[in-house]
C-alpha cells in the first residue's frame, strides 16, 4: 500500500469516528453554578443537575503502557437511565488500522507504530500510575472532555524495520468553556497536549485559538498531520467559513512541531 493511501485511510478513520460519537461528545457537562445557556432538549445531561458541577466518576479500564512503570486508567462520568434510575459509563473504543502493511512495518494493529489510541463516551480523566513510586495522578485537575488519548503501545511495534517505543501521551480534549454557554462539550474548541512519561503537560501542540478535528500519519517521516480550524472571529467555537490550517508533530521528538499549511 501506497504512503498516500496509508494517510486516506487514516483520515477516512477519524472522519467517521467523529461522525459516530458527536451526538454523545456533545452532551458534555455544565461547568459552574450559573445557569447554563439554554442549547436545546439533546442538551440535558444525565445525572447531573443544571445548577451543579459536581458528578460522580468511576474508573474503567487499566490500559498497559509500552512504559514498564507506568499504568493508565480511564475515568469516565456515571450517567443515569433515565427509564430505570440505573447508572452507567461509558467503555475503552480503541482506535485500530486492519489494512496489510509492508514488511518491516508491524504496527501490531495500532493506528500509528508504537502508539495505542483510546476514546469512549464521557471520559473526563485518565489517572497516571507509578508502579515503582507507587504514586498517582490525574493528567487534569478538572474533569475534561476527552476525545483521544494517545499513549506508548504495550505491542513491540516496528517501522521500516525498526523498532518504535514512544515515551510521551497525547492527549485531544475540551478542556474549557471557549464558547461561554456554560458547558464543555463538543461545540468549544479542541485541544491537543502533549505529556511525559511522568504526566506532566509539556506543550500545547496546536495554539490556543484553534480546534483541531482530526490528524493523518506519515510513516516515511514518523509525522502526524494535525488538522485545525482557525477561530478568526474569537468566539470560543468553529464556524463553517474558518479556514483550515496543519500542522505537524514530530512524533520521534514531539516537542518539534510547526505549521505545514
Amino acid at each position: 500500500m501506497s504512503n498516500a493511501n496509508i494517510l486516506l485511510v487514516i483520515s477516512s478513520f477519524f472522519i467517521l469516528t467523529a461522525c459516530a460519537n458527536n451526538k454523545l461528545e456533545e452532551k458534555g457537562f455544565p461547568v459552574s453554578n450559573a445557569e447554563p445557556t439554554d442549547t436545546g432538549a439533546d442538551d440535558k445531561i444525565e445525572g447531573v443537575s443544571s445548577d451543579s458541577v459536581k458528578f460522580d466518576i468511576r474508573p474503567s479500564n487499566v490500559l498497559l503502557t509500552g512504559i514498564t512503570n507506568v499504568r493508565l486508567t480511564t475515568i469516565y462520568k456515571v450517567n443515569t437511565n433515565k427509564k430505570d434510575g440505573t447508572t452507567f459509563i461509558g467503555s475503552n473504543n480503541y482506535l485500530y488500522y486492519d489494512v496489510e502493511l509492508t514488511p518491516g512495518n508491524n504496527w501490531n494493529g495500532n493506528l500509528i507504530p508504537g502508539i495505542e489510541g483510546v476514546y469512549g463516551y464521557n471520559l473526563v480523566n485518565i489517572s497516571h500510575f507509578d508502579l515503582v513510586s507507587q504514586r498517582k495522578k490525574e493528567l487534569f485537575e478538572k474533569p475534561v472532555l476527552i476525545k483521544t488519548l494517545y499513549y506508548p503501545s504495550f505491542s513491540n511495534d516496528t517501522l521500516n524495520n525498526k523498532a518504535v517505543k514512544r515515551n510521551y501521551m497525547l492527549v485531544s480534549v475540551y478542556n474549557d468553556d471557549t464558547n461561554k454557554d456554560g458547558f464543555i462539550n463538543a461545540r468549544d474548541l479542541r485541544r491537543f497536549y502533549l505529556f511525559n512519561s511522568d504526566g506532566e503537560r509539556q506543550k500545547q501542540l496546536v495554539p490556543e485559538n484553534y480546534s483541531v478535528f482530526k490528524s493523518e500519519y506519515d510513516p516515511e517521516n514518523d509525522l502526524m498531520f494535525v488538522f485545525a480550524n482557525f477561530d478568526t472571529n474569537k468566539n470560543g467555537q468553529i464556524d463553517d467559513n474558518e479556514p483550515i490550517n496543519i500542522f505537524w508533530i514530530d512524533l520521534k521528538d514531539p516537542t518539534r512541531t510547526g505549521q505545514q499549511y
